[in-house]
This record gives structure tokens, sequence and C-alpha cells, in this order.
């Protein structure tokens, strides 16, 4: 039996032409424009052609914590802006040829942390976390578990082939998935030496900011941008570094002609026709959330404009290149729980992929999208098509009430500082703004960070060797279809395994680093 209220509130995008009536004339129609939708799809479907060749490009969008409810969420709340049906409204790489499952599991837990999920999608090695660059045989903080731990990355694959090679990011860019495109370290959070304990630093082991600067010349990024600017800089530049040193300059000098260190989104828009490096360190820690760009975001570029900037430089080198950009903060706005922020980025990042879209050739370049890992966001109750996203869930047009008479929210987290707090009674969110921008959805259990999720992510993908990212696959396949894509040949003997998460031990094997 077709129910005229669901069919009548029928999309305005995917049915422009239908009205918001309730009747049953339009719930019939409304019948057919589905159905007929579905059989248009079925077309495009069929008209698709795998890209069987190489790859001069690849591009890996990664959205921090971006789980299936997130993008769900995401894709309802971009409509709702947008003034038009959100549920089936589509975000821009939603709209790619190809789409996949990703597990996220890491060598050593149930649910990865962002250092080993992005190891693993950049090195096709899954390693333990708290860890980036190296196998499963390193040891979280312990600095001598590095030696011959090292795996290559997908980035320095491309610069040791002669191709160029950049990070743009929402986050530091010595944060943990930006790390993922050059550093080797056993711990996520030696961002900067002032980050680091005394016995790392005797023991020789390296600052990611400082692995960033001082790669060896055919191995340093071309593009990196971002927020960080602390770890580069010492203390009377207002950085953080304990060592004294200036990164920034040392970046430049090493770069040498053609280069530019900016600071401004003016000042990347002004850079010299001839740049093909550019360090951008646009805020001293993490760029602010889009919620805040009124207030924070001066001067700040935003994903789409980095992302651009990227291409542009990058598409310089005749070789093509490899780029990866991070939506970061989506994944800290569900550790806060507030899913204004986590949904605001979400949006923020499919216009980054739009814009990048329109200025690639997806006949030589793929664009593989993907997250890391999920989080603990929730999509639950009836409420009705088209009621705001970030409001009360429903019972099919009526209130949804809970067990204790109190009214709950469409969106919630299974994990967060919106727990419970040791009392017994729960807030009434029908009485609460629920569309301030710090508003925490309420969670099951209290936590000061809420805790990733387990669930495998989507993969969305199109371009050459794009449909071989079909089906459920490990998030370390990832990097293989990208290695293959460029036809970077496979080594001729399999890595070692890894050992044991029980038993670490240290072996050698082809992607050894030192």
């Amino acid at each position: 039996m077709i129910r005229p209220l669901v069919l009548a509130l029928v999309a305005s995008v995917a049915f422009p032409a239908l009205a918001f009536a309730q009747t049953p004339n339009a719930a019939v129609s409304a019948a057919d424009a589905y159905y007929k939708a579905g059989e248009a799809a079925l077309a495009r479907q069929i008209a698709v052609v795998p890209n069987t060749g190489k790859a001069k490009n690849v591009i890996l969008f990664l959205g921090d914590g971006m789980g299936i409810s997130t993008v769900t969420a995401g894709r309802i709340y971009d409509g709702q802006l947008k003034g038009v049906d959100g549920e089936s409204n589509s975000l821009a790489f939603e709209k790619l040829s190809y789409s996949a499952l990703s597990k996220t599991y890491s060598h050593d837990t149930q649910v990865t942390d962002s250092a080993a999920g992005i190891t693993a999608i950049m090195t096709g090695v899954k390693t333990r976390n708290k860890i980036i660059g190296l196998t499963g045989a390193a040891i979280g903080e312990k600095c001598e578990t590095e030696k011959g731990n090292g795996v290559d990355t997908l980035a320095e694959l491309a610069k040791a082939r002669g191709k160029a090679a950049g990070v743009v990011t929402t986050t530091r860019v010595t944060h943990a998935t930006p790390a993922g495109a050059y550093a080797h370290t056993a711990y996520r959070d030696w961002e900067g030496d002032g980050d680091m304990p005394v016995e790392a630093l005797q023991a020789g082991c390296k600052d990611i900011a400082r692995q960033l600067v001082e790669a060896p010349d055919n191995l340093r990024l071309d593009v990196v941008m971002g927020g960080g600017r602390s770890r580069f800089l010492p203390d009377d530049k207002d950085g953080k570094r304990a060592d004294g040193r200036d990164l920034t300059a040392e970046w430049l000098k090493a770069e040498g002609p053609g280069s530019s260190y900016v600071t401004s989104v003016d000042q990347l828009k002004a850079i010299p026709a001839d740049t093909r490096h550019v360090l951008g360190l646009f805020a001293p820690e993490h760029l602010p959330y889009e919620v805040e760009r009124a207030v924070l975001g001066q001067g700040v570029p935003t994903l789409a404009e980095m992302a651009t900037s990227a291409v542009d430089v990058l598409s310089k080198n005749p070789n093509g290149y490899f780029l990866l950009v991070e939506g970061g903060k989506i994944d800290m706005g569900s550790h806060l729980g507030n899913a204004k922020r986590t949904l605001s980025e979400t949006v923020e990042f499919s216009k980054a992929i739009a814009a990048v879209l329109a200025k690639v050739d997806l006949k030589d370049t793929l664009v593989v999208v993907t997250a890391d890992h999920s989080h603990g966001l929730v999509i639950s109750g009836y409420a009705a098509r088209n009621s705001p996203i970030l409001g009360m869930a429903g019972n099919e047009g009526d209130p949804a009430i809970a067990g204790d008479g109190k009214a709950y929210t469409t969106l919630m987290f299974a994990t967060g500082p919106g727990g419970p707090t040791g009392n017994d009674t729960r807030n009434d969110p029908a009485k609460e703004d629920l569309d301030d921008v710090d508003y925490h959805q309420q969670a099951t259990v209290n936590l000061g960070s809420a805790a990733h999720a387990g669930e495998d992510v989507g993969v969305f993908a199109d371009g050459p060797q794009a449909f071989l990212l079909r089906g459920v696959v490990e998030e370390s396949y990832i990097f293989q279809v990208m290695r293959h894509a460029f036809g970077f040949d496979a080594p001729a003997t399999a890595p070692a395994a890894a050992p044991s998460a029980e038993a670490p031990k240290t072996k050698k094997s082809w992607f050894k680093r030192g």
C-alpha cells in the first residue's frame, strides 16, 4: 500500500516537478516519479564503461571519522541548507561511479585511530593505533622500534618516480592523517620536538614537522597546506619548537626558487604563476570550524580553496601528481558530540570535492573518497520527511516520546560529552536550542571525547581503475588500487607478515625504511 504522506513529500532534487501536496493524485504521481527515477538510474549505470587505463594523477579525499551515518546525515543537512529535499539529495562524492565498503580495524584493535587508518590507506599495511608509517612490528611511543619498520607511502612512491605530491587538511599538517603521507613515527602526537620526551629525542627520533622539512629532495612534498604553524616555529616567533629552529625558513631554503611560504588566503591567491612548491600554514593549531568562520576564519582559506590551489600547483608537473585532501574536522566535531559541526564540515568536504572535480579530467585522474574510521553517530526515530536533521525524532507524524516521558533527537551519539553524568535524569531536548553551534547531542555513555566506531565505511571512486573498488574490501586494499592505477609495479616478493598483536617483533621486508 502506498502511504500518501510519505510519497507526497517527494524530493525536489530528484523529482523537481512534483509539489509537496498530500493528495491521492500527488501520491500516484510520486510513485510514478520514483519508478522513472529508478529507470534513469539503471540506464546511467548500464552506460558506465570501466576505465582500465593508467592514472596520471591520483587524488585521495579523506573524510576523517566520516562514517555511513555521517554521510547520510550530511546529505540531508546539505539539502536542507539548499532548500531542497535532503533525504534524496546527494553529496558530490556520492555521484561517483563506483563504491565499496572498507573494513577499518587496525592491526591491534577492533576500532582504529586515524594514525593506523591512514597508514593502511597510504601504505597497504595495517599497523597499531598511534603509529604512522611503520609496520605492526613497531610499538607505540617506543622510539627504538621505528628502526627498520618504515613503510613507503604512496606519496613517497609518487615522488620517487618523478611525480609531484601534496597534502591539504583542515587540521595541523602534522596531525595524524596528513602526516600519513610523509611521516614514519612510533607516536602520532610527536608533532613537534616540544611534544616529545627527552628519551625519544636522545635516541634520535625526529618529530613529524622535522620529517616533513628534512625529507630528501626527491621525496619531500611539493604542496602542504593546513594549520599547525606552531610546530614549525620557535617561541620567539609564537611557536612551540624547543630547539629554536624556524622550519619554515629551512623549508624555503631547501625548496629554493619557485617556492612560496604563505599564511593567509590573500597570500595564497597571490603566489607567483611559476610556483611549484607551497607551504601554507594558516593557523598556529587546527583551522577553525566552518561554523566559526565569520569570527575566527578571517584570512583562512576554505578547504575548497586550498584543494583547488594545490591542484593548480601540482598540475605543473608534466608527470602527474598525488594529492591527499583531508576534511579533518568532521572527526573533531564528532569527538565533541556536536552534530552541527560534524555535518557542517561534511558539507564543506563535499564542496571541496565538487570544486576539484570541476578542475580535473577523470579520464586520467583517479579520485577516491573514503574515511579512516567511523564515529558513534546514529540516526533514529521516525521523523517526517523534510524534518530538520538536527531536530527532534518523530513517530510517523506524531511526537516521539521516550520511556522517561521526554522527547529525543534524531541524531545522537553512542558516547561523548552529552552522556549522563551520574544522575538518573535526562534533559528534555524539546526545551533546548538544538540549532545552537555548541549543542551536544545526547549520548549513551559520558566521555570527554566521543570514541570512534568500528563499522565499515564507504569508499567512492571514479577514474582509471576505479572499478576495482567494489564490494567489501580491506582498508589497506585501497592503497593497492591507487598504486596499480599509477602503474607502479608490485614488489617482486610479498612483504613479510606483521607479527601478531600479542607478540611484536621486528622483521625486515621489501618496504623497509631506515
